[in-house]
């Protein structure tokens, strides 16, 4: 049930993500500079690796969510989505903001991207205590 309670959360935080970045497509491929083709489109937009990579990383996140709800008791729905708000807002989204510091990336990007990490790592949490 374990492995079905990661993939789910996984899968769930996957779909947020699309929603997400469908919807701040043009400002975040602006803001990271994305190469688009003539349509306007990612340049890679065919190429399945980031999606793949951005699954399995997902597996990889829930899995270690699950593992840490766990030693810690979070049990509950609403303590697993607080959780997991506060792991992204709190882990994920400062690591990420450190890292596009030192790449001089622009505070739109690191909004978006963290954005996506805070509500990414809630759903996961909410999910992951459905089970």
């Amino acid at each position: 049930m374990e492995i079905l309670s990661v993939l789910a959360a996984a899968f769930a935080s996957y779909v947020v993500g699309s929603i997400w970045y469908m919807a701040l497509a043009k400002p975040w491929m602006k803001a990271a500079e994305v190469e688009t083709d003539e349509s306007g489109r990612p340049a890679n937009a065919s190429n399945p690796l980031p999606y793949i990579t951005a699954f399995i990383c997902a597996v990889l996140v829930a899995g270690m969510m699950r593992h840490v709800f766990s030693l810690s008791g979070i049990d509950t729905m609403g303590a697993g989505l607080i959780a997991g708000l506060g792991i992204g807002l709190f882990m994920a989204t400062p690591w990420i903001v450190t890292n596009y510091s030192f790449a001089n990336r622009s505070r739109s990007l690191m909004l978006i991207d963290g954005g996506y990490a805070t509500l990414g790592c809630a759903t996961m949490g909410a999910v992951l205590t459905l089970f």
